[in-house]
C-alpha cells in the first residue's frame, strides 16, 4: 500500500475572520480525532491536500505528520465552498489498520443505458455514494456499475452492486441507485395557439366624447319583441 504523508501544523480555535485569514494563506483548517484521542486542531497545506485527494481518491489513508510522529487517518468529513468547491474544513479520523471502519464510497456509472440511447429515456441519479464497512486497506476508491443494459422503467439498487471481498454494504439493499424513466411529451392544446384574445375582433368605438375626453362606446339597440 502506497504511503501518503501530509504535514500538519497545530492551530488554536479562532474567529470566523481568523479562519478566513488562514484559508487566504493557502491552508485548510482541520481537526484530528479518534477513539480515546483528544481532538487536535490543525491546518494542512491546501495544494498538498488537493493533490493527494486528486491522485488517490477521498478514502485514501493519510499519514498525518505531526511534530511527535505520524498518525494514520482517513478523511471523515470534507466541507467545500458552495461556489468554488474548494475545501474549507477537514475532519480527520484516526484509524488502526486492524480495525474495521465505515466510510462513503463514490459510485461510478459506466456505459449509456439502452433506454436512454435507443428509446429517448432519461437517467435519474438517485444515489452517488454508498456506505461500506471494511478494513482500511480494503476501502475501494470507487465502485463501478455498468448501466448499458437498463431499459425504460428499469434501475439498479445496492443489491446489484458488485461483491468485493472484505467490503460490506451497510445500506438497505433495496435502495435505488439509478433509474431510467420515459420522457413525457405534452401535446399542444388548440387554445394555447394564438390565445383566445387573438380571435377577438377589434372593437372600434363610435360614440361621442364624454367630458373627460374618452370615447364612450355606443350601446347596441335592444332587440324589440313587440309585434308589428
Amino acid at each position: 500500500m502506497k504511503e501518503v504523508i501530509l504535514d500538519v501544523e497545530a492551530r488554536v480555535l479562532s474567529s470566523k475572520g481568523g479562519l478566513a485569514a488562514l484559508r487566504n494563506s493557502g491552508k485548510i483548517p482541520a481537526v484530528f480525532y479518534g477513539k480515546d484521542i483528544k481532538p487536535e486542531y490543525i491546518s494542512v497545506n491546501s495544494k498538498s491536500f488537493i493533490s493527494i485527494i486528486g491522485e488517490n481518491g477521498a478514502n485514501v489513508i493519510i499519514d498525518l505528520n505531526f511534530k511527535d510522529g505520524k498518525k494514520s487517518a482517513i478523511v471523515k468529513s470534507l466541507q467545500r465552498n458552495v461556489l468554488t468547491q474548494n475545501p474549507i474544513h477537514i475532519d480527520f479520523q484516526a484509524i488502526s489498520l486492524k480495525d474495521v471502519v465505515e466510510v462513503l464510497v463514490p459510485i461510478h456509472i459506466d456505459g449509456i443505458a439502452d433506454g436512454v440511447k435507443n428509446f429517448g429515456g432519461v437517467m435519474e441519479f438517485i444515489l452517488r455514494e454508498v456506505r461500506v464497512k471494511s478494513l482500511p486497506k480494503n476501502i475501494p476508491q470507487k465502485i463501478s456499475v455498468d448501466v448499458s443494459a437498463l431499459g425504460i422503467g428499469q434501475g439498479m439498487t445496492i443489491a446489484d452492486l458488485p461483491k468485493m471481498e472484505g467490503v460490506e454494504y451497510v445500506q438497505d439493499p433495496s435502495t435505488l441507485i439509478v433509474n431510467v424513466i420515459a420522457v413525457v411529451v405534452e401535446e399542444e392544446k388548440p387554445s394555447e395557439v394564438g390565445g383566445s384574445e387573438a380571435a377577438q375582433p377589434e372593437v372600434i368605438s363610435k360614440g361621442k366624447k364624454d367630458k373627460e375626453g374618452e370615447d364612450v362606446v355606443a350601446s347596441a339597440p335592444a332587440t324589440s319583441t313587440a309585434k308589428k
